[in-house]
């Protein structure tokens, strides 16, 4: 992105965002006592975008949308949300925007329907406006038949959906979704999926945060794997998976694998590498033909007893992992 274009008076429209919505540019939160959440991000997200933050607990995911979205404050960087700055114009964007956290602030005094008729009542819409709004965001969010159901006789994953609506009750520009999916059975997992795919198709920009990798290639066009506050890679899910160096990824469990029976996997026509965990050993190939039958002559010949064998091409977990290392995160 041209650093020039973006440099525009607050409100003026600059030429990139004709095509994206949302952009940053060396946006930067260090809290209190040193601590660098979010370091010099360069970030944009085109205008209709489905676009996922991938990355594990304390990556600054949650800090980049508590920026974008007004409620966490940057210590330096710029940041625009459909033109407008975000900084200087955060009514503007506030009004724009729906925004989605991992927290359940649904009104458990009201109804389903009153939660949504009320968020269009804050946000400027008139009596009639409010009531057509509500009725419509219920039936795109698959809650008509609960409409007058108090907050707490919904399940869970009704009340993630009734969120969501709640966030698009004033026809916002852009859905920011902080790990949405976090807590909720498969069922109502691929129920929300089903209505985010929904309002993906009718335009609408998304942003999603997330750490589940099955989600994002699910829902993302596009995606970035973040870590440390910084940006890592960024692609389609499947321009991601191809850096991996290898078509074949061969996971090998064996009770009794000795270094003999790893320097024949290392020495085999193919195999880009091959690492050794405390459970498995991991074989990454060019290609899967032969590999099974060669694998298992090694075996016999080494005398390792062989307890599985999973053959698969790289994943997004692949990719992952490899960016972000397998130590456990907090």
């Amino acid at each position: 992105m041209d650093s020039a274009a973006l440099s525009t008076r607050p409100g003026d429209l600059a030429p990139d965002f004709a095509t994206h919505t949302i952009a940053t540019r060396a946006l930067t939160k260090v809290y209190p006592g040193g601590v660098l959440a979010v370091d010099g991000l360069d970030l944009h997200v085109r205008r209709g975008e489905f676009f996922g933050l991938l990355g594990p607990n304390g990556a600054g995911k949650t800090t980049t949308v508590g920026m974008l979205t007004t409620r966490v404050v940057p210590t330096g960087g710029d940041m625009w949300v459909g033109g407008y700055d975000v900084r200087r114009q955060p009514v503007v964007v506030k009004r724009i925007i729906g925004v989605v956290t991992q927290f359940n602030t649904l009104d458990r005094r009201l109804t389903a329907w009153e939660n949504l008729y009320y968020h269009g009542r804050y946000f400027g819409l008139s009596v009639g406006e409010s009531r057509r709004e509500a009725d419509r965001v219920l039936e795109l969010v698959q809650l008509s038949d609960k409409r007058r159901a108090m907050v707490d006789f919904l399940s869970g994953g009704m009340q993630q959906r009734l969120l969501i609506g709640r966030a698009l009750a004033h026809n916002p520009e852009v859905l920011f979704l902080d790990e949405p999916t976090t807590g909720i059975d498969p069922q109502g997992r691929i129920a929300l999926w089903g209505v985010l795919s929904r309002l993906h198709s009718e335009g609408l920009t998304i942003l999603l945060t997330t750490h589940y990798m099955e989600e994002a290639e699910q829902l993302c066009e596009r995606l970035a794997i973040m870590d440390h506050g910084k940006i890592l890679a960024s692609g389609s899910p499947a321009e991601l998976k191809h850096m991996v160096d290898a078509a074949t990824i061969i996971t090998i469990q064996a009770s009794n694998a000795s270094g003999d029976f790893v320097t024949d996997l290392r020495g085999m026509p193919g195999v880009a590498s091959v690492d050794v965990r405390a459970d498995e050993i991991e074989v990454r190939a060019q290609t899967s033909r032969g590999m099974l039958p060669a694998i298992a002559n090694a075996a016999m010949s080494r005398e390792v007893e062989l307890t599985d064998v999973n053959v698969q091409p790289p994943s997004l977990e692949t990719v992952f992992i490899e960016l972000t290392g397998r130590k456990l995160r907090e």
